[in-house]
This record gives C-alpha cells, structure tokens and sequence, in this order.
C-alpha cells in the first residue's frame, strides 16, 4: 500500500473538481472512482459515489480531504484504493455508528485518519487491485485533461460540506 504514493502521479486536492487536469488532481473520493475502473466523475457528496462505495467511509474521507493542508491530504492516497467496500446496511450501520462514537472536535489529522483506518477494518475489504492497473487508469484520465491544473469547482461549499460532514 504503501508504494502507492511513489507509483501514482496524483495530487489529492480540496473539494469537488470538473475534471482533473494534467497534474492529477481530484479529491480521494474522484480518485477512487477512477482507480476502481469506473468513469470520472466530480463528487460532491457521497451519494454522488458508484453504490460499490461504502458511504460512511466517503464520508469520512470527504472530510479528512477537504479539511486536511496540501500536506496531510497527500497521506490519504493509499485509502485511494479501499473506499470501493460496500457491504451489508448492518455492516454500513455498524461503521456509521464507529466513527460518529470516535469523531470529536480538534482531534488531530492523524487520529482522524486512524478512525477512517478502523472504519474499513469492519466488513468487507476492498478488492485488491495491482499497481500497474491503477497507475494506468489514473494516467488514462490525466490524458484526458484539457488543462494543466485541477481547479476546486466550488471551494465555499466543500469547505461548508467539510464542516457539516456527519452532522445531518
């Protein structure tokens, strides 16, 4: 997992994106929907996800993203390729109910980002997916991009959804 922020030419970026430019970036949720063979699409909420996707868990990886700097953000590529775990409604509910038990105010990047590792610990994992595979769709759709750079579609309102994420 680890070699996944070395192979893959991506930069995780804050909010929702039209298309992801000629650097690669997009925000965890748009990259995950690209590395698991699926089309790009902008995503503004977690319902905006394949139904493969495990919603408590995009969730949470919204907010980690699109709250995290430049830096901490770059942390969340090896979940890039976990978020397509979709399992039973107990098991998406038994999830749900770990992180809203273990989300507080002022934890910090790190302590939120162990919760989002114990969230995918509960049920069903991931299918595995080889490196190659995903440094070759993720440079299929930078080729794609008409730009050089990722611009934030809507940063006012992903930086509100960042805040309100679990909230309702």
């Amino acid at each position: 997992m680890h070699s996944f922020d070395h192979i893959l030419n991506w930069k995780l970026k804050q909010g929702s994106h039209t298309f992801p430019g000629q650097d690669g970036g997009t925000c965890i949720n748009e990259a995950a929907i690209v590395a698991a063979g699926f089309p790009y699409q902008p995503v503004r909420s977690v319902y905006d996800m394949p139904k493969c996707f495990s919603r408590p868990i995009c969730a949470l990886a919204m907010q980690l993203n699109d709250e995290a700097s430049d830096e901490e953000r770059q942390q969340l590529l090896p979940f890039v390729i976990r978020l397509a775990c979709a399992d039973t409604l107990e098991v998406e509910q038994e999830r749900e109910a770990y992180i809203a038990a273990r989300m507080r105010w002022r934890l910090s990047f790190r302590q939120r980002l162990e919760i989002l590792t114990g969230a995918l610990a509960i049920g069903r994992r991931a299918d595995e997916l080889a490196p190659d595979e995903v440094r070759t769709r993720m440079a299929g759709v930078q080729k794609c991009a008409a730009t050089p750079t990722s611009v934030d579609e809507h940063p006012l309102i992903s930086k509100f959804q960042g805040w309100f994420v679990g909230v309702f």
